[in-house]
């Protein structure tokens, strides 16, 4: 074997269509885009949601209800989660850092500690959002709950 005689592996190079290359290619003529109409023009690119000019099905469609734009969503973890958590890792210190190394949480999810599940240690918490419960349970272990 030599650089002469290399060649790929069978199977992981795949032939290109050579396009426009004249009517004995088999491509040429229309370069396989068909006669007329929009799409065999050069420049042309579809809009997201665009049907031909027919009525789109987001715009069919009826919208009710409020969407509130501004909304702020919370990936819930309950106290037994923490305890869990705590137990199972021997830790005291729990923060969005900890949860996403752990898996409890993925990358971008902002977290709301909520007051499921009972607290027999003192850990010291920080999240984005609590709620009262969660607070209450937390402190009466000695523990803090920081918000972020």
């Amino acid at each position: 074997m030599n650089l002469s005689n290399l060649k790929p592996a069978e199977g992981s190079v795949r032939k290109r269509k050579r396009i426009g290359r004249g009517t004995g290619s088999g491509k040429g003529g229309t370069s396989t885009r068909g006669h007329k109409g929009q799409k065999s023009r050069s420049g042309y690119s579809k809009r997201a949601g665009f049907e031909g000019g027919q009525m789109p099905i987001h715009r069919r469609l009826p919208k009710f209800g409020f969407r509130n734009v501004n909304r702020v969503e919370y990936k819930a973890v309950n106290l037994e989660v923490l305890e869990a958590l705590a137990n199972k890792e021997s830790i005291n210190v729990i923060n969005i850092e900890t949860l996403r190394n752990f898996g409890v949480i993925s990358k971008n999810d902002l977290v709301k500690i909520l007051g499921n599940g009972e607290l027999s240690m003192k850990l010291e918490v920080t999240a984005n959002a609590f709620s009262k419960s969660a607070i209450e349970a937390i402190e009466k272990q000695g523990g803090q709950a920081i918000k972020l």
